[in-house]
């Protein structure tokens, strides 16, 4: 039987990878560049735009290369749609987009949020999680119902991800700021903050106001990171337990850059645990933003019939059919 080969254009944010994968789950290639912004500062758009447009190119002749294939054996070329930020998604559905006519290839516009869960689906071997989806761009609780992916909760301000690196970026620490809030946090203690759940949905700017303002008034950095990350990921585990009982499914799947964190992995895998589900956790290796990811949602939503071959940056993962489940 012949294979089905899917080459993934990554670039909703700070990330340009491409990844290429077969119709078996096989990983060719993965490769990425990453945007990285000053000490102290945030991303740029225009900036990460310009990264992904100088790379983008040689990222695209190194995994060719890696797979041992040519542009010749691709079958379809898919593309991060959104959501995202607009100058770095152009650069990713331009190129895309050349390619796909170029050599009349299948083009697949994919929804970022979604490829994060069927990436995690597929090297986790879950089947019908719940899923806490956690990154710099995003924070959503998720679930299949009826015929698409479902939020049953989410940020109303800022996501985790973005929080995390925000604190960092105050505290003069280099990004991306996860990992390093994550490690002073190690060496603190609790100190009081707030805890925002409002029903299914979170809040996280006001918590970061409340460590600034402590932050400045001369309290240990490594308290701080040590209570904000207890608190945050406390309320994440919360609402993605009552989306647990309420839909009554038997497993959950952490994805996204932010489940790359020890911490939040071992309070999930303890909520889990108690309440008699399984938990699962994307591999690292897949769980920052990545081409593979995208690869692979190509080959699933490859039934697909669409001529909008733009980007939306607001693409939301409750708007996507998803008719491969």
């Amino acid at each position: 039987m012949i294979e089905t080969i899917s080459l993934g254009i990554e670039s909703t944010a700070h990330t340009v990878g491409i990844g290429i994968i077969n119709d078996k789950g096989k990983v060719l290639a993965n490769e990425k560049s990453v945007y990285k912004p000053g000490l102290g500062k945030g991303i740029h758009p225009r900036e990460a735009g310009e990264h992904h447009s100088k790379n983008i190119v040689n990222l695209i002749k190194r995994s060719l290369k890696i797979s041992k294939l040519s542009i010749k054996d691709i079958d379809i070329i898919a593309f991060s749609k959104g959501p995202g930020l607009p100058n770095c998604l152009q650069i990713g559905a331009t190129m895309a987009r050349y390619l796909a006519f170029k050599y009349k290839k299948a083009l697949i516009p994919v929804n970022h949020c979604i490829a994060h869960i069927e990436i995690g689906k597929l090297k986790t071997k879950c089947k019908d999680p719940v899923v806490l989806y956690c990154s710099g761009g995003n924070t959503q609780i998720i679930a299949f119902t009826e015929g698409k992916y479902r939020i049953f909760g989410e940020t109303e301000d800022i996501p985790i991800g973005n929080a995390l690196d925000v604190l960092a970026r105050y505290f003069g620490l280099e990004m991306p700021g996860g990992p390093k809030i994550d490690n002073l946090a190690k060496k603190g203690k609790y100190i009081e903050l707030p805890y925002i759940v409002k029903g299914m949905d979170l809040s996280f700017s006001g918590i970061l106001t409340e460590c600034k303002k402590l932050y400045n008034k001369g309290i240990k950095k490594e308290d701080i990171a040590f209570s904000f990350v207890e608190n945050c990921f406390a309320m994440l585990t919360e609402v993605t337990e009552r989306a647990l009982a309420h839909t009554k499914k038997n497993e959950v799947l952490l994805v996204g850059g932010v489940a790359a964190s020890q911490k939040l992995k071992d309070m999930i895998k303890n909520m889990c645990k108690e309440r008699g589900a399984k938990c699962f956790s994307v591999p690292k290796e897949f769980s920052g933003d990545n081409g593979v990811m995208i690869a692979w949602n190509g080959i699933l939503s490859s039934k697909q019939k669409t001529k909008d071959y733009s980007f939306d940056k607001d693409w939301r993962t409750d708007e996507v059919d998803v008719n491969w489940i």
